[in-house]
């Protein structure tokens, strides 16, 4: 069973995703709703998916690519960023970051299921 990190400030918004993920997929759904705690999180349960939040109070997505990326523990975890905001600078900035697909919210569950496959595909 592939797992995936879901850090989102918007726990209505992670729940959903993952209510939804769970039934049409046999996903583990893990869920963070800071920044600092998905990173915790996803060192230690090294999950095989990060979905990240871009805007986020605290330490927002960006910050959090940016460690995730630089540690050896959590480098190689594939990451799709997500957004409500659609401006080409955000999308740049996290492709930048070494982001591995890049969603603006909302998002349909078939969408999002098929970029969680076409990643985890890649990444295997």
């Amino acid at each position: 069973m592939e797992k995936i990190l879901i850090v989102d400030d918007e726990e209505d918004f992670c729940y959903f995703v993952k209510k939804n993920l769970e039934a049409i997929s046999n996903y583990k759904i893990i869920i963070a709703t800071r920044g600092r705690k998905g990173i915790q999180i996803a060192r230690k349960e090294k999950p095989d998916l990060i979905l990240l939040d871009i805007m986020m109070p605290g330490i927002g997505g960006l910050e959090v690519l940016k460690k995730l990326k630089g540690n050896e523990k959590t480098q190689n975890i594939p990451i799709i960023m997500l957004t409500a905001k659609d401006e080409d600078k955000s999308r740049i900035k996290a492709l930048g970051s070494f982001c591995d697909d890049y969603i603006i919210k909302p998002v349909e569950n078939l969408v999002l299921k098929g970029k969680i496959h076409k990643v985890l595909s890649i990444t295997k």
